[in-house]
């Protein structure tokens, strides 16, 4: 399921000491790069001014959970190839998957007729917020101001504080996001597939109903995950899926996120400076070998 030794340079050491950088930018030891995984949403009183209220909601998602925050964030398109790694997964593995504790939540069928399992995305999340820490409790977020590409969706959506007559139907009550990561089968020579996926929820004030719709539309994510597979003529060995909603309170702004960031580590991140430890530990096991735990 890891990644073998190949002719890259998969090094992703960045140049700060304490914070973790774009990947790309110089100053940067090695080719390779990290993926992490994060949903977040976040919601703001409607002023007079909706772009403004947009940039502010989204801020916000960014340094809710995983701390995201103060990035010049790079929209760039979904794959972890050759030379990446998945926080979580290829390094500092969470434990629940390095000691394969998880049962799949479903299955698919792939185009060679296989079933392709699908799991819970949460450890992967959780590994996230692990590295980065949080708004309150920094740990190796990325730098301020630095320049980061990123797989994303995300969206935006304003409830208005008295409802229309005619609008029982159509009106933004939520949003949500969710975000899958598919793992290659063949992992040398294909690139894992990130897909996100966002929206506005228009039914009803009901939070349950809302999550039950989101958990049911898991099964979409990996339809298309496949569909994406076909037309690439790739297989895979399993799906990652994590989503995250929120209803809107009257006259606020609502914004949900989907994002990948492509990173190098920071150096106090790497166990003894040595980055290729990172895919022998677990996460706890990494958390204690850096002295956060």
């Amino acid at each position: 399921m890891n990644k073998r030794s190949s002719d890259f340079d998969r090094r992703a050491i960045g140049p700060h000491a304490d914070y973790c950088d774009g990947h790309g930018q110089p100053g940067a030891v090695g080719l390779g790069y990290v993926c992490v995984l994060k949903v977040a949403t976040a919601t703001v009183e409607k002023t007079d001014d909706a772009l403004l209220d947009g940039i502010v909601a989204l801020d916000r998602a960014e340094a809710a959970g995983a701390y995201l925050g103060q990035i010049n964030l790079a929209t760039v398109s979904s794959f972890c190839g050759l030379a990446g790694h998945v926080w979580g997964h290829d390094l500092a593995t969470a434990d629940v998957i390095a000691e394969g504790r998880q049962a799949p939540l479903f299955s698919v069928s792939q185009q060679d007729g296989s079933a392709l399992p699908v799991f819970d995305g949460q450890p992967l999340l959780d590994a996230g917020q692990a590295l980065f820490g949080s708004a309150e409790a920094r740990r190796f977020p990325l730098a301020p101001g630095a320049h980061v590409p990123c797989a994303n969706k995300s969206v935006t959506a304003f409830r208005p504080r008295r409802s229309a007559p005619d609008a029982a139907r159509g009106e933004a009550h939520g949003v949500w996001c969710s975000l899958a990561l598919a793992i290659a089968r063949e992992r040398e020579v294909a690139a894992d597939l990130f897909m996100e996926d966002a929206g506005a929820w228009t039914r009803n004030d009901d939070a349950d109903e809302l999550a039950r719709w989101l958990a049911g539309h898991r099964r979409a994510v990996a339809d298309s995950v496949v569909a994406c597979g076909l037309g690439q003529r790739v297989l895979y060995d399993r799906i990652y899926i994590s989503y995250a909603c929120t209803l809107i309170p009257p006259g606020h702004l609502g914004t949900a996120l989907a994002v990948a960031p492509y990173l190098v580590l920071a150096r106090k991140a790497l166990p003894g400076g040595d980055f290729d430890r990172l895919a022998g530990l677990t996460l706890s096991e990494w958390e204690r070998a850096v002295g956060l735990a």
